[in-house]
Formats: structure tokens, C-alpha cells, sequence
């Protein structure tokens, strides 16, 4: 009679997870109401859960990464648009902003952490 092996199941981020994972990417839009609303309305959502939760915390990390750099980049844009190349920077640096905060979100609620491309890491995820 051979030994029965013991199976270990490795399961993914809850459904509740994935979807404040999700919401923490779209959440940055909020500053296109309410200014600096989008700096600050994730950076409340991550601190909240970035202590109990390893997959919001990941997430977090890889919003403020890009949050970080974004800001970067837009002030490198209007130091060049005085040279006009800077206005094409700030509207492709803007569409950027967008498409990624959706890719971000699509990830987060299929259980998938990953940078946003152009971003400077700051915080290891």
C-alpha cells in the first residue's frame, strides 16, 4: 500500500481583495475632481489595509510607485515645454495615466501584481 501524499492548495487573493485591489488603481482618478484627492484617497486606501493584507500592500506599492514617478515625469514636462516637446510629454504622460490605472485595475481583479511600465521603483514589490 503506498502513502497517501498530502496536497497543499495554494489559493489566490479573495474576490474582497481583488476588488479593493482594484479600486485602490481606479482611486487615483478621484484627483481629476477633487485635487490631490488622487494622491490622497489611495495613499488612505493602502495605509488602511497595507499591514493585514500582503496583496494590498503589493498593490499599493505598485500604485505610489507610479504615482511617484508620474509626478516626476510631469514636473520634467513642464521644465520642457518651455521648448514645446514638454506639452507632448505632459498629454502622453496623461493618456499614460489613464490606460495604466485601468490595466492596473483589470489586473488587480484577475489576482495579478505588476508594475506599471515607465515607473521608477521606490518601494520593492
Amino acid at each position: 500500500m503506498e502513502p497517501v501524499q498530502e496536497t497543499t492548495v495554494i489559493t489566490g487573493p479573495s474576490q474582497e481583495d481583488r476588488t479593493y485591489a482594484m479600486l485602490l488603481h481606479l482611486s487615483q482618478f478621484t484627483g481629476y475632481l477633487i485635487p490631490f484627492a488622487g494622491l490622497l484617497v489611495p495613499l488612505v486606501m493602502w495605509l488602511m489595509k497595507k499591514d493585514t493584507n500582503p496583496y494590498i500592500d503589493a498593490h499599493g506599492k505598485v500604485v505610489f510607485n507610479w504615482i511617484l514617478s508620474a509626478l516626476i515625469w510631469g514636473v520634467i514636462g513642464v521644465i520642457l515645454s518651455f521648448v514645446v516637446i514638454g506639452i507632448f510629454l505632459l498629454i502622453a504622460l496623461a493618456i499614460c495615466h489613464i490606460i495604466f490605472a485601468i490595466v492596473g485595475a483589470i489586473r488587480a481583479n484577475d489576482g495579478i501584481v505588476r508594475n506599471y511600465p515607465l515607473t521608477i521603483k521606490f518601494f520593492k514589490v
